[in-house]
């Protein structure tokens, strides 16, 4: 499974992502066109939906809140996710371990 984007420059990688923002909970639905599709339960106004899309992100791959963030899309729902300290290897085997465990 190829979702990864492209690395941006070496050692970061990113990652498409679908987000329906007011869900009843922060969880991974699984893969929606060619992205990982997550629900977070911030409404999208004020940017809150965006800050809890990094938040929850960081913590499901085990990086910091800073290490991630949102390079495109931050107004839609498609965005692309960078993660500064990841590398496209690393990510991929965390997404592999994610979507297994969401199943």
């Amino acid at each position: 499974m190829n979702v990864i984007a492209g690395s941006m420059k070496s050692g970061v990688a990113t990652l498409p992502v679908y987000v329906q923002p007011r869900a009843a909970r922060n969880n991974v639905r699984g893969m929606y066109q060619g992205c990982l599709k997550i629900a977070v339960t911030a409404a999208p106004v004020d940017n809150d939906a965006n800050k809890m899309v990094t938040v929850y992100l960081a913590k499901l791959f085990g990086v910091s809140r800073s290490a991630v963030r949102v390079v495109a899309g931050a107004r839609g729902r498609r965005k692309i996710i960078c993660f500064d300290t990841l590398s496209r290897e690393a990510l991929a085997e965390r997404l592999q371990v994610i979507i297994a465990n969401e199943s």
